[in-house]
């Protein structure tokens, strides 16, 4: 099940990365009172009331600018628009209807999506009072006023958003079938490699970034083993394509990733792993879902003695958080290991729902321990008393312990290193959690 995408748009300093930090819980956007700090889109996942959403922070939309960096942020906010379930619509309350609004306004209404007008910094009730009919010239309804900095009406804000959420309408297929995202930035070859995976042009392949508009699903069988491939290869029409925005481009991919049990990575060999590589597969991971990192256009690349280990050890060095994904070297172009890439697949999809017994997981872990005790914090040491795995895909092991501050990320990385030692688990991230013994 993919997760609606929820966007937050309007005009510099009206408030839009703080709400963006309140919806998600966490300071990530920077919050600075100088317009125009947020230059690319953000994102991360929101929750409210069990309803779970992608929450998209845009730059300040300046329709009236034509500089490149205004230009491009334009074109952010306008493809996460596109991309939108729902629309926040953020104003400033205490400074008034600007004209910049208007333009705003306007461009929403030929979006035809779900838009709330979002009146922001109204932190009394008097002032609340004060604008309440002001902003109902802009044409898009009721406005909720609200302030983020304060969390004032937020909640009615969500109730509002989530009212907007359509049923999730996914194919869903048997059990047993292995569901692959193909993900990655534009223009490494994803569309070119599901082609060659299918054997067939099932979709177009162009060396234009964005060629392919929508994700699409093709089920395939090989041998007794069922797939589905969903391509994200595009995320914008090719007639507005621009240069710049396309590095920003991954809602897709990210909609992708949800509904998939295996996120196949696919990297530029003539590039190697580029910060939005891992922000990519960062979203993977964070997802529990099973990896597998395949580098594409290798027929690409002036060959030498070991120069594949040396290139794996290089992108294991740079996304060190997803070292347990394979790394396979093909090309799409030429057919070079393609054949192979489900063979790792289904393998990785096997270890994300591999369970193991009670019995044996307590074994390893006291024997990891024994081996290399937990440090003592403040004359206080880690006792493990009884380890057990009640979830797959991925697989999720809870540590009952006597004081669940003590399990320190450090120890916490040395006990699942420990675990893949004796289970192996290639391909799936591992989560642990630890919880106290009552």
């Amino acid at each position: 099940m993919s997760k609606p995408v929820v966007a937050i748009v309007g005009r510099p300093n009206v408030g839009k990365s703080t709400l963006f930090n309140r919806i998600v819980g966490n300071r990530i956007s920077i919050v600075e009172d100088k317009p125009s700090i947020t230059r690319d889109r953000l994102y991360a996942e929101g929750e409210w009331l069990n309803n779970h959403f992608l929450v998209v922070d845009t730059g300040g939309l300046d329709l009236n600018d034509e500089t490149e960096l205004k230009d491009e942020v334009r074109q952010q906010a306008e493809l996460a628009i596109e991309e939108a379930e729902v629309v926040l619509f953020v104003v400033d309350g205490r400074a008034g209807i600007k004209p910049m609004d208007r333009e705003v306004a306007n461009l929403l209404r030929r979006s035809d999506k779900p838009v709330i007008l979002t009146v922001n910094k109204v932190d009394s009730k008097e002032l609340e009072e004060e604008v309440k009919y002001d902003f109902y010239e802009l044409g898009l309804g009721d406005p909720i006023p609200i302030s983020a900095k304060h969390a004032l009406n937020t909640g009615d804000l969500l109730d509002e958003v989530i009212s907007h959420f359509s049923t999730d309408d996914t194919v869903e297929y048997d059990e047993d079938t292995i569901r692959i995202s193909v993900i990655g930035r534009p223009n490494v070859g994803k569309s070119s490699l599901v082609n060659s995976i299918l054997g067939k042009e099932r979709v177009i392949v162009n060396d234009t970034p964005g060629t392919t508009r929508d994700a699409i699903d093709t089920y395939f069988e090989v041998g007794d083993n069922q797939f589905v491939i969903i391509d994200t290869a595009g995320m914008r029409k090719r007639s507005k394509v621009e240069a710049g925005i396309e590095k920003y481009s991954v809602i897709r991919s990210l909609k992708a990733v949800d509904r998939s049990d295996v996120a196949l990575m696919v990297l530029d060999a003539t590039q190697g792993i580029t910060q939005q590589d891992k922000k990519i597969a960062g979203y993977a991971h964070d997802q529990g879902k099973a990896m597998v990192l395949a580098v594409n256009k290798w027929d690409l690349i002036e060959k030498y003695s070991n120069i594949d280990q040396h290139f794996a050890e290089e992108i294991r060095y740079e996304s060190n958080f997803i070292n347990y994904a394979p790394i396979t070297f093909v090309s799409a172009l030429t057919g070079q290991r393609v054949l192979e890439i489900l063979d790792i697949v289904e393998y990785a999809a096997e270890q994300h729902s591999r369970r193991i017994e009670t019995n044996v997981l307590n074994n390893v872990i006291k024997e990891a321990i024994s081996m290399h005790q937990p440090p003592s914090d403040k004359g206080r040491r880690l006792k493990v008393y009884y380890a057990t795995q009640p979830r797959i895909k991925p697989p999720l092991i809870i540590l009952f312990v006597n004081d669940p501050d003590l399990l320190k990320d450090s120890y916490k990385r040395y006990l699942r290193n420990s675990i893949r030692e004796s289970f192996g688990f290639d391909g799936t991230p591992i989560k642990i959690i630890a919880r106290e013994r009552k």
